[in-house]
C-alpha cells in the first residue's frame, strides 16, 4: 500500500517522529535515575518495595485512598486476618 503524502505531511511525520524518540530516550533516562534513586534508598537500609508502594499512595486523591484501605480492613477482616 502506498500513500501519497505531501512534502510539508512528510516533514511534520519526521519531525513528530523524532520529538517521541527524543521523548522516549529522556523517558529511559528518568527510569535509570529512578533505579539509581531506590537503589541509594536500599543502600540507606530502606525498603524500596514499600518506598514504591508509598510513592504509589501519595498519587492517589485522598478519598479514593481511603476508600481502597476501607475496602482492604473489610476483607481483611472478613478473611479473619485482623
Amino acid at each position: 500500500m502506498t500513500v501519497d503524502m505531501g512534502q510539508s505531511t512528510r516533514e511534520q511525520l519526521k519531525s513528530t517522529l523524532a520529538r517521541i524518540e527524543r521523548l522516549e530516550e529522556d523517558k529511559k533516562a528518568v527510569l535509570e535515575d529512578i533505579k539509581a534513586v531506590y537503589d541509594e534508598a536500599k543502600a540507606f537500609g530502606f525498603d524500596a518495595k514499600v518506598l514504591r508502594q508509598v510513592v504509589r499512595i501519595r498519587k492517589m486523591d485522598r478519598e479514593k485512598r481511603q476508600e481502597q484501605e476501607a475496602i482492604l480492613d473489610l476483607y481483611l477482616s472478613a478473611l479473619g486476618e485482623t
